[in-house]
């Protein structure tokens, strides 16, 4: 029979084992050790103006929950399943991290080279597909139904990310990105601008709502749903936010410049938390003073657009989402590997 001490090292191995990062299953690409910080607080969580600091939980540190993948995107969290999705777009699947077990697996191979995920109403999962430039609905028997994959009888170009109004409303980005090469997609043409669409909750039309900014990427709408957010991914010299004001029939008004990146930082998916905070995948823009390791991570600002907090990483984020239980939990996908932090506050509901 073992003896005690025996018994607690066994003990010991298995619970460090049960909180490393788990390889992403079949992982076709690098994965990367991860160092958690010993110390509380995690001065990997930078308070940049004292107002962060309420959002900051004293004894919480980032976690890395996997790694090996190429370039993780999209999250999404299922709570009624306790699993988040994510894509991983060059390797063509979507990845299912299970909050039960700490276990990565593959949800669907091809999937299409899907970038953004997201529910509608009904709790079924939205995806953007760069491959088919279309987007998509998983029904609850697993079919898939083509929600949007044409305006006005031209190809999409490569559906980006997407987000669902509380009206059934669906609301997505369409970039170039999928399209420009092999590496995220097909290469082809684009033949639509950069836009911003929605699709109607009732008939399906789907309505192009903007088309003004270069590289149209991440979006979401404020906890009030009265203004809606949007990343211009190829603005110069700086990428930015714009806010746009949403009318009661989904019409944007009253552009106003929310964020700008100011410089070598370049932003990509945003959530709103439920004070009005914006959280925004942060990294390099590979522009020669940029320096990665002081901006690589989320960045957080507040509803008047100034910088308040930042997480730091040891990799670019691209995406992030809310979720756990009481939806305080950040996910954070970025580059090879999925982290996250809780914080205190939650995701926008």
């Amino acid at each position: 029979m073992q003896n005690h001490h025996g018994f607690e090292a066994g003990r010991r191995r298995m619970l460090g084992a049960a909180l490393a990062a788990a390889p992403l299953a079949a992982a076709q690409g690098q994965a990367f050790d991860f160092t958690p910080q010993q110390r509380y607080p995690d001065p990997s969580v930078r308070i940049l103006d004292p107002e962060f600091a309420q959002y900051r939980i004293f004894s919480s540190t980032v976690e890395q929950l996997a790694t090996g993948g190429r370039w993780l995107e999209g999250p999404v969290y299922f709570a009624d399943g306790r699993y988040l999705l994510v894509s991983d777009i060059p390797n063509d699947r979507i990845l299912r991290w299970d909050e039960t077990t700490g276990q990565a697996s593959v949800f669907r191979q091809p999937a299409n080279f899907s970038n953004g995920l997201a529910r509608d109403r009904q709790g079924r999962l939205l995806t953007c597909e760069h491959l088919t430039r279309r987007v998509t609905r998983t029904e609850y028997d697993g079919s898939i139904t083509v929600l949007a994959d044409r305006y006005e009888g031209k190809p999409l170009n490569s559906p980006n990310d997407i987000v669902c109004r509380s009206d059934g409303s669906i609301w997505f980005t369409d970039p170039p990105f999928g399209i420009a090469g092999h590496w995220e997609g097909e290469k082809a043409q684009a033949q639509l601008p950069h836009a911003v669409y929605r699709i109607d909750p009732r008939s399906g039309a789907l309505q192009m709502m903007l088309d003004e900014l270069a590289g149209t990427n991440g979006l979401c709408f404020s906890p009030d749903e009265r203004t809606l957010y949007v990343v211009e991914g190829r603005r110069q010299p700086s990428r930015a936010v714009w806010a746009y004001t949403v009318g009661q029939d989904g019409a944007l008004s009253d552009k106003r410049l929310h964020i700008d990146a100011q410089g070598p930082g370049a932003l990509d998916g945003i959530k709103c938390d439920e004070a009005g905070n914006l959280w925004c995948g942060w990294g390099s823009s590979g522009a020669p003073q940029a320096d990665p390791a002081e901006l690589d991570g989320v960045m957080v600002f507040n509803p008047a657009g100034k910088p308040i907090g930042h997480i730091r990483l040891p990799e670019r984020c691209a995406n992030l989402c809310f979720g756990g239980a009481k939806r305080n939990r950040l996910f954070m996908a970025a580059s090879h590997s999925l982290y996250a932090l809780y914080v205190e506050t939650r995701g926008a509901a």
